[in-house]
């Protein structure tokens, strides 16, 4: 595949010369398919929020190189697209959503917008570390708040529970860097879950999660972690650990985006894992205005009361 002045090299210690050619002739690459529509949820001069399909990831890696958020706001706003040309500036992520996570994902679109709003996101999380502040007093002080929908396995029996496992890495087959999991000895994360709605017959709960802290797949863990983990997860197993080594999935990229398997079969309003990025509340990065922003829920993640309201 590489050749210098027409010829294959054929000795990796080969020497370059000035004037010499070297072509790497890369083989055609084929992404797989993903969702690619983004609803606008919310735009101003400063950010952007769009609701992210499941399926999509939001940053080039792995597999995906081209069929990614990033990719897609870049596109849009290079073709002057309404509603995301500003003066030629290119929005870009200032958060991570797992590929099989849908929901609002929050970019920003100044250099000014981008300092401030990753600040919050890591603010936040810095305060769950800071155990001289009550619960009370660190959420009056946060900036940027996120509530989640999910769909677990199993009958919560808790109306409200607070999760405080602290999340660190472990070793992993494929994955470099080491899987995120519930560790003893990882770093301080919160969420707050409230049950919205039990169904005894499907053995399943609909829950409503706040997350103080943004830790890699935090809900996911701490949701298996408390032994409930959500419905269709095919990494994480009760106890926030992942599931047993399938030499099938041997690839980086099944473990590194979380383990997202699109079904073969998609239902009508499938998310994945069943994980919506739901409610987003901030402080505007340059006016301090209080701004809150919903995604509309995917059906399977509504209570019945809400599917009644809709229909």
């Amino acid at each position: 595949m590489i050749t210098i002045d027409g010829e294959v090299v054929k000795e990796p210690k080969a020497i370059l010369r000035d004037g010499m050619e070297l072509v790497y002739h890369r083989l055609r690459w084929r992404e797989p398919d993903a969702p690619y529509l983004l609803q606008v949820l919310y735009e101003d001069d400063d950010m952007i929020a769009v609701n992210k399909p499941a399926g999509l990831q939001v940053l080039p890696g792995g597999l995906f190189q081209q069929r990614t958020v990033l990719m897609q706001l870049q596109w849009r706003a290079s073709k002057g697209s309404p509603s995301l040309e500003t003066h030629g500036s290119h929005p870009v992520p200032v958060h991570r959503l797992g590929r099989g996570t849908s929901g609002i994902l929050l970019c920003a679109k100044t250099k000014v917008a981008k300092t401030s709003l990753a600040a919050f996101f890591a603010e936040g999380t810095s305060l769950i570390g800071d155990s001289s502040n009550t619960n009370m007093e660190q959420s009056k002080r946060r900036k940027i708040s996120k509530i989640y929908r999910a769909l677990v396995n199993g009958i919560l029996k808790q109306d409200k529970i607070i999760i405080k496992q602290p999340i660190g890495t472990a070793r992993y087959p494929g994955v470099a860097k080491g899987l995120y999991v519930a560790s003893a000895s990882g770093k301080p994360a919160l969420s707050k879950v409230e049950v919205l709605e039990r169904d005894s017959q499907l053995n399943q709960t609909l829950v409503q999660v706040e997350i103080e802290s943004g830790r890699p797949h935090q809900i996911r863990i701490h949701l298996s972690f408390i032994g409930h983990p959500l419905l269709g997860d095919p990494l994480y197993d009760v106890g926030g650990q992942p599931m047993c080594f399938d030499s099938e999935h041997e690839d980086e990229s099944f473990a590194e985006d979380g383990g997202y398997e699109r079904p073969a079969k998609p239902v009508p309003g499938d998310c994945g894992y069943y994980l919506h990025a739901h409610q987003l509340v901030l402080s505007h990065p340059t006016t301090n205005e209080v701004i809150k922003i919903t995604a509309s829920l995917p059906p399977i993640l509504r209570t019945q009361a809400e599917t009644e309201e809709l229909m």
